[in-house]
């Protein structure tokens, strides 16, 4: 299985994945034209593609979908509500190329075999999906507000994910949006943050996991070197940086050196993720938001008086933001 990312984010949003006997796209979010420059950027062109399938009805998603199907004769598939609410936005499809795919369904697409679930978001009947070929499983989960034990069981162990991290929470709270639009980006049926990006996908990976594309990151409310800034990821950086053991951190252990480790990987996961302090104390030793705060206080104040420690915490940093 072959898959190429196309775009991702609120300008457009398009996924190419191919096998032997199938080429598909999820979503046709840009101009029929743009999505055509993009699979040729790949090698590829869109005379190939003998499938497309729809996520839900927002513009981003479904912009180039009518071009598509009436230009290059695609079969188009998406659940009733879908068709329901995107119909009069893109134009005439022919019948013989409307398919229903309904939420919590498995379909056939030459070899390829795609479940489809259902997403918390503000659309008529949002649905995602799975691909299957052979060993190899895509999992794609974007325009979500969170990712219920219903979703995580499905896509559980994939070798691949596009999965969404939209925005730093900090950001978008202090950021140029009006305050009903941020509150619609934060709730339930919105996007997943950052940091709750993260741990959704903390949950779900396996050992057959091999490949994670980040997806529908905002242009406005999100740098990619924040995104992938995990308070697993601090974790493993403050850890590798003061040789020792990751396990450590998480025992009841007063060893000086360790309690300084696990001190300092609050720090920076207070610093650098939207998590609250309650759970990196959950993720960090398993202690309580207290401990956390008191942590954070005490490497700030010996950040400011030993450079050698200061020094230590902003290598570390660099390290994060190159990763």
């Amino acid at each position: 299985m072959k898959i190429s990312v196309l775009a991702s984010g609120s300008t457009g949003n398009a996924t190419y994945i191919e096998t032997p006997k199938s080429k598909v796209l999820v979503d046709a979010g840009l101009s029929g034209k743009k999505i055509e420059e993009l699979m040729n950027s790949i090698g590829r062109t869109l005379k190939d593609v003998d499938s497309l399938l729809v996520t839900h009805e927002h513009s981003d998603h479904i912009k180039g979908v009518g071009v598509l199907a009436r230009r290059y004769g695609m079969n188009i598939y998406a659940n009733q509500g879908t068709w329901d609410a995107m119909s009069a936005k893109i134009g005439k499809v022919p019948l013989e190329q409307k398919h229903i795919f309904d939420m919590g369904k498995t379909l056939s697409i030459g070899d390829v075999d795609i479940e489809s679930f259902g997403v918390s978001h503000d659309a008529a009947e949002p649905q995602f999906y799975e691909l299957h070929h052979g060993k190899s499983s895509f999992a794609i989960v974007t325009d979500t507000g969170y990712v219920p034990d219903s979703v995580a069981g499905v896509i559980n162990n994939a070798e691949a994910y596009l999965f969404e991290c939209n925005h730093d929470t900090e950001m978008l709270r202090m950021g140029p949006y009006s305050w009903s639009l941020k509150q619609r980006i934060m709730s339930d049926t919105g996007h997943l943050s950052n940091d709750d990006g993260a741990a959704a996908l903390m949950d779900v990976l396996g050992n057959n996991t091999k490949k994670i594309f980040l997806g529908h990151l905002s242009q406005e409310n999100n740098v990619k070197a924040l995104a992938h800034v995990t308070v697993e990821d601090i974790i493993q950086k403050v850890c590798s940086h003061y040789e020792i053991e990751e396990s450590a951190i998480h025992t009841k252990t007063r060893k000086r050196e360790v309690v300084q480790v696990r001190q300092v990987a609050m720090y920076l996961a207070k610093k650098h993720t939207d998590s609250s302090s309650s759970k990196i104390g959950q993720l960090i030793g398993n202690k309580d938001h207290a401990t956390v705060l008191h942590a954070c206080k005490i490497v700030k104040d010996q950040v400011e008086v030993d450079k050698a420690f200061k020094a230590d915490i902003e290598e570390i940093e660099a390290s994060l933001i190159r990763k």
